[in-house]
């Protein structure tokens, strides 16, 4: 193989030797063993532009498909010239066969040996778009702002101002469904709130599923309060399927939303399967017999709830006999309030029974549940052996001072009683249940007690007549009875009209009642003319006969002066 060097241009034919390149550009001595090319480039020089001639280039390709040479049958089918023109470096391949077409390409003018080809920052082309930085709004403004414009609702500023607190509370701001929507679509995103309450807004049903869809998809909310919203039934199995599958609601409070018998199957259900909800408050609905029966069950099995509320509802007869029932098996809830229901001496029973028999329960509300004095003591028969329980609230039960008593004696029995507020709220008591209840108090010194007061009655007032009350005071005015209706008679005509006596007693001051002084003026105005004659006559002698067997005798003690003023 021949090399020949014109200008800067290099060409070969045949077996190569070695490669020259003149001028001011690099000297390179191509090599060939056995059909192997190998380069070797010195004498580093350049012009106007560094390129592949200002490399230091050792570097031998080895046999292989794309090598600058091909050992088969002994030729070589890749030979490569190199040219340089201003500063650049073009590459041809001549081949072996004669063949007149070249290929030139383009070699870039970089170091290939102090570039890191793996760093992609030193990449610069314009292929590379540049990437928009999108700042993610975690509180949910820009939606919110959106979603009002949509709706048409006007945004409300308090939510604006405190959308990035930890505790979120909306109470009483009229909403209204649509305003609640907006409010729920910009929540979906919200992840500083942890606490919502949304209570008294009217959400409605239209309201309600909007939350409910926000619920759904906000996995940091962990309290919820949603009470006196009128959501009905138809959220109510939305509701559950929440509270069955969140992971992070702990609270929900559902109060006043009119849920009734229909609904109970849904919270059963929710009760029954939910592993995190640890406080339900259903309370001030319209939840009945049928309730109670569905809800027992599902209490008995639950094992995340540690506080229930199923106040103000309608549970009685064998739904509140169910609803104990569910008291006495389960074995994780600490705090129960059933108040205001109709629990009576049949859930009285059961709920005596589920004292005997629950370990875990802290504090039982079951005020104002029509339980008579016998259910305070079947009441009693449980608290007599229970160990728990801290707080029992039976106040405003028709239970009066026996069943205080009862209650009493079966906690004295009780040495290892720990309770610390025993409420008896408008509930007289007398003087016997103050007696047994200071032995209660040596036993339990810590203990505190509310009653309704001590059971004594007032005696009633003495009815005093109207004629007691007049002579009573012409007695302390020491003035004779003529006198007294001379004060009335304008015309000196010894007799008054019926609407000039009421007049005088009035002004007198004398404390009667217009019922009293009709009476007075039946017993005047025999004749039924209008006018009082208190000429001294017959007439006379009868009015002051009538005094005196009113009060008894003519003549008037001291005492019965006082009796009489008092009365007066």
């Amino acid at each position: 193989m021949d090399i020949r060097v014109i200008g800067d241009e290099v060409e070969s034919d045949g077996d190569m030797g070695s490669t020259y390149h003149s001028g001011d550009h690099d000297t390179t001595q191509t090599v060939m063993e056995n059909g192997n090319i190998s380069h070797k480039t010195s004498n580093v020089m350049s012009g106007q532009r560094r390129g592949m001639s200002g490399v230091a280039f050792n570097k031998s390709r080895q046999h292989g498909q794309g090598n600058y040479s091909d050992n088969k049958e002994g030729h070589s089918h890749g030979v490569y010239d190199r040219m340089h023109e201003d500063g650049d470096i073009f590459m041809t391949q001549d081949n072996d066969q004669g063949s007149d077409n070249r290929t030139q390409s383009r070699v870039s003018d970089i170091d290939i040996f102090t570039v890191d080809i793996n760093d992609d920052t030193g990449w610069d082309t314009d292929l590379e778009a540049e990437e928009s930085k999108e700042i993610y709004d975690s509180s949910g403004r820009a939606t919110y702002v959106e979603a009002c414009k949509r709706l048409g609702v006007v945004p409300a500023s308090y939510y604006v101002k405190h959308m990035n607190d930890t505790f979120l509370e909306l109470k009483h701001h009229g909403l209204g469904p649509q305003g609640t929507k907006a409010v729920a679509l910009s929540l979906v995103s919200n992840t500083a709130v942890l606490k919502l309450d949304l209570s008294d807004n009217w959400l409605g049903q239209y309201g309600g599923h909007a939350v409910c869809d926000m619920l759904k998809e906000n996995c940091y909310l962990t309290e919820v309060n949603l009470s006196d919203n009128k959501l009905g039934t138809t959220c109510a199995e939305e509701l559950s399927e929440i509270m069955i599958h969140s992971n992070t609601l702990t609270h929900m409070t559902l109060s006043g939303n009119e849920f009734d018998d229909k609904t109970a199957a849904y919270f059963a259900d929710a009760i029954l399967q939910t592993q995190k909800i640890e406080l339900l408050d259903l309370s001030h609905n319209q939840f009945g017999e049928t309730a109670g029966l569905l809800l027992g069950p599902a209490i008995s099995e639950n094992s995340s709830i540690k506080v229930l509320d199923l106040s103000w509802n309608c549970i009685r007869r064998k739904g509140a006999m169910a609803v104990a029932v569910g008291i006495k098996n389960n074995i994780f809830m600490k705090k129960i309030n059933l108040s205001w229901n109709g629990f009576g001496s049949e859930g009285a029973l059961a709920l005596g029974d589920a004292l005997r028999n629950n370990s875990v329960l802290e504090e039982l509300d079951i005020s104002n549940n029509r339980i008579s004095t016998e259910g305070a003591v079947l009441l009693g028969k449980g608290l007599g052996v229970n160990e728990t329980l801290k707080v029992f609230k039976v106040g405003q039960n028709p239970m009066q001072s026996a069943g205080c008593y009862a209650i009493s004696a079966a906690i004295l029995k009780n040495p290892n009683c720990i309770l610390q507020d025993l409420d008896f709220s408008d509930i007289l008591v007398n003087d016997d249940f103050r007696t047994l209840f200071e032995q209660v108090k040596e036993m339990l010194p810590d203990l505190k007690m509310v009653d309704g007061g001590d059971d004594v009655r007032p005696k009633p007032k003495v009815k005093v007549h109207p004629w007691v009350k007049l002579l009573a005071y012409i007695e302390e005015n020491q003035l004779k009875l003529i006198d007294f209706f001379s004060k009335f008679d304008k015309d000196n005509s010894m007799s008054v009209t019926r609407e000039e006596f009421a007049q005088g007693i009035q002004e007198s001051g004398i404390n009667m009642d217009r019922y009293e002084v009709e009476i007075l003026l039946n017993e005047l105005d025999r004749d039924g003319d209008g006018e009082i004659n208190y000429r001294l006559n017959q007439n006379m002698q009868s009015i002051l006969s009538k005094c005196e067997m009113v009060v008894g005798r003519s003549d008037f003690a001291a005492s019965d002066n006082k009796t009489i003023k008092d009365y007066s």
